[in-house]
């Protein structure tokens, strides 16, 4: 028998259990004898209970064998049953018996034990980047700033407030917009959600805008091997940047590009003899259009020298400024190189001009920019550019260790539907052999094989190089940096480690999905798409060109976008989603060729981007309600109404302009507008007239009957405007 001492009484337990209720035992009630009873009287059923059993415990004897027999069996498959479910029940001390409630440590215990014991996994991933502070006193976030630059997904909003779901989209119901938790938001209804939680929203972050530096140090000072230079030319749309490289060459490059312009970045090779020596020189040709504004940022980040070229006819142009942005805040060694000096009536004056406004300025006006003028077309000078490019090279010296493990940049990924997907690459520091493990952002896969400039098999590959990689299991991300390391499971560590998630793809992509703003709430049309093209970076040029257009009236809907020729998963989904297939430099197959026939689909493809983005903007423009602009034809008062055939007609007077057969009126009673419709019937006398000038008399018929003397008719023109985005 134990004693325990509470609240100065002494409770007597005998032959104590565990029990899954519990009698409170309070001293300032005067029911505590009785409750003590209670407690007794239960220990005196126990007894008879047991007295009992002992009675029939001589009588199981006796069969003691077949009840074994029959019941073990079933014993068994329950023992593992009942273990489990008293472990499921919470263990109580003889302390929990006896507990103050005003201090809820039953509800405390209980809880603690549940939350310990199904204690569920946090998903909320990178929240690092929010430096967040709370008050107590007012529970709310202070002090918290976030950027938003794109639309983005509850779920992704939530993320980045550390505010949960269910919150926004309460947030979100109050204020009239329903949504779900992958619905995407735009820009503007994401920031009032964030300033409503107390966030600073900042324009411009830092982390975005200031220039990725370079993860490879290639000029270590005890890395002694020297290098290539890489070259990289900027330059705006038809100023004459692929012909430069087609006079360097020697080839002609222009005419096996579609439209006559650059659409991806490509790499070529010479090798040219400077002061009795070799020099080895790497160039990649970037896209001048708008659209390719992120292949011209990859090709700054892993250039040595840059060449801007202007046309000596054109001047600076927006991607020229963009350039030069680009070479400056890198800090990069660059060249400026007019062309098309040849033709007549050029102001090479006027372009160096323009240039010192940006801070380049030629040794000749006392500055430290390179300028070279230069004929594409005729070769002229061109020696001169390539000893100059020779001469930076040697001065800055650009050197890596080739013994290191290979690293360098993916500068575009595709599928090739004979070997799979195939990744430029340009090889920056150590040696990249065939069967090395290689990982590219979350990507990652084993060398197979390796391809040189000129389309041949090789087994090894140096730093500023560019090759041709066989081998990920799936396209890398343009602009990706790539490594090499020991073996598969150290590459599924690292990717699986890394929190270096690009969201720039995703954030795109769900910049042109369905979006729900205050604004228009869920009512705006949407034009539905599925986008395939033959690369990674013409993927995201395209993307990158389609969130420019205006989408206040429709909004493109991106059901899928990838690389590749048109695959059946494609017609399913455009099929499913009522979508346009529209494919950029990509070819299908006869049996795709049929199901597009078969299920009445539209399929389209291009090879220039201009012609593909018109083709877009038509589309949407299709989609648009017509809209008319009210013309003022006349004004007419109503004077008297009569009715023919059970049809009231009505007999006015001209008093302002005319009234037309088949205009638009609008008809008021004491300034009030009753009827708004077509003018269907009208006549002049009894003839049926096209139109009644001002000053006569007509009977004017509608879809209104409830005329009355005095209305005023007021006629109007109405004009289709011309439809806009």
């Amino acid at each position: 028998m134990s004693n325990t001492v509470y609240s100065s009484e002494i409770l007597y337990l005998k032959l104590p259990k565990l029990i899954n209720s519990y009698s409170k035992v309070n001293s300032d009630t005067p029911n505590s004898t009785s409750q003590v009873k209670s407690l007794k009287d239960f220990s005196n059923v126990n007894n008879s209970k047991k007295h009992n059993i002992n009675q029939s415990n001589k009588f199981e004897k006796k069969y003691k064998n077949n009840i074994n027999s029959e019941d073990s069996l079933e014993f068994k498959k329950n023992k593992s049953k009942l273990n489990k479910k008293t472990r499921k029940n919470p263990i109580l001390d003889t302390e929990d018996l006896f507990i103050d409630e005003s201090n809820n440590l039953y509800n405390k215990n209980i809880n603690s034990y549940r939350l310990s014991k199904y204690k569920k996994k946090d998903k909320i991933k990178n929240l690092s980047n929010i430096s967040t502070s709370y008050d107590d006193d007012k529970n709310m976030i202070v002090n918290s700033q976030v950027f938003l630059s794109s639309p983005l997904s509850i779920q992704d909003l939530s993320i980045k407030l550390n505010i949960p779901e269910a919150e926004i989209i309460t947030y979100l119901f109050l204020k009239g917009v329903s949504v779900t938790i992958n619905d995407i938001i735009d820009i503007s209804t994401a920031k009032e959600v964030a300033l409503n939680y107390n966030f600073r929203i900042i324009e411009n972050d830092c982390d975005h805008n200031k220039v990725e530096e370079k993860i490879y140090n290639l000029n270590n000072n005890d890395v002694k091997t020297r290098r290539s230079p890489v070259i990289t030319v900027f330059g705006h749309v038809d100023h004459g940047k692929t012909t430069l490289l087609d006079t360097i060459m020697k080839t002609n490059f222009v005419k096996m590009e579609h439209g006559g312009i650059t659409q991806s970045i490509n790499g070529y090779e010479i090798e040219w003899l400077y002061e009795s020596e070799n020099y080895k020189l790497v160039f990649l040709d970037t896209p001048g259009h708008e659209a390719f504004t992120s292949m011209r940022f990859r090709g700054a980040k892993v250039t040595d020298i840059a060449l801007l070229v202007v046309a000596a006819d054109d001047g600076l142009k927006p991607q020229t400024i963009e350039s030069i942005k680009y070479i400056l805040s890198m800090n990069l060694a660059y060249i400026v190189v007019i062309n098309k000096i040849d033709k007549t009536d050029v102001d090479i004056v006027k372009i160096k001009k323009e240039l010192s406004l940006y801070d380049i300025v030629a040794e000749e006006w006392g500055g430290n920019a390179v300028i070279v003028e230069v004929s594409a077309l005729t070769g002229q000078n061109i020696d001169v550019l390539l000893s100059s490019i020779c001469l930076i090279a040697e001065l800055n010296n650009f050197t890596a260790d080739i013994d290191k493990p290979a690293q360098g940049t993916i500068l575009e990924a595709y599928l090739d539907k004979k070997q799979g997907i195939l990744s430029n690459a340009l090889v920056q520091q150590g040696t990249l052999k065939l069967g090395d493990f290689i990982v590219a952002g979350k990507v990652y896969g084993k060398v197979k094989s390796l391809l040189n400039i000129v389309n041949e098999k090789i087994d090894n590959v140096y730093p500023s190089s560019i090759v041709q990689i066989l081998g990920f299991s799936s396209p890398p991300e343009s602009g990706a940096k790539f490594s090499v390391v020991i073996n598969e499971k150290e590459a599924k560590q690292l990717i699986d480690s890394s929190n270096n998630t690009d969201f720039n793809k995703s954030n795109i992509f769900k910049s042109l999905n369905k979006k729900v703003s205050f604004d228009n709430g869920n009512n705006v049309k949407q034009l539905n798409l599925v986008l395939k093209t033959d690369t990674q970076g013409t993927l995201e040029a395209l993307v990158n060109s389609l969130v420019k257009i205006s989408q206040e009236k429709v909004q493109i809907n991106l059901i899928n976008a990838s690389i590749g020729n048109v695959s059946s998963t494609d017609i399913e989904l455009a099929l499913s989603a009522n979508a346009l297939i529209i494919g950029f430099r990509i070819n299908s197959s006869v049996y795709t060729d049929n199901l597009i026939k078969q299920y009445k689909l539209n399929f389209i493809t291009f090879n220039i981007i201009y012609d593909l983005l018109n083709y877009v903007n038509k589309c949407m423009l299709n989609l648009v309600d017509l809209e008319y602009e009210n013309i003022f034809l006349g004004e007419a008062v109503v004077q008297t109404v009569f009715s023919i055939n059970k049809k009231a007609v009505a007999g006015c007077l001209v008093r302002k302009g005319k009234l037309k057969k088949m205009s638009y009126i609008y008809i008021y009673e004491n300034n009030s507008l009753f009827y708004e419709g077509v003018l269907v019937s009208l006549k002049r006398l009894k003839d049926d007239v096209n139109e009644v000038l001002f000053g006569n008399e007509c009977g004017i018929m509608c879809g209104y009957d409830n005329w009355k003397a005095g209305n005023i008719i007021k006629a109007y023109d109405l004009v289709p405007k011309e439809k806009t985005l």
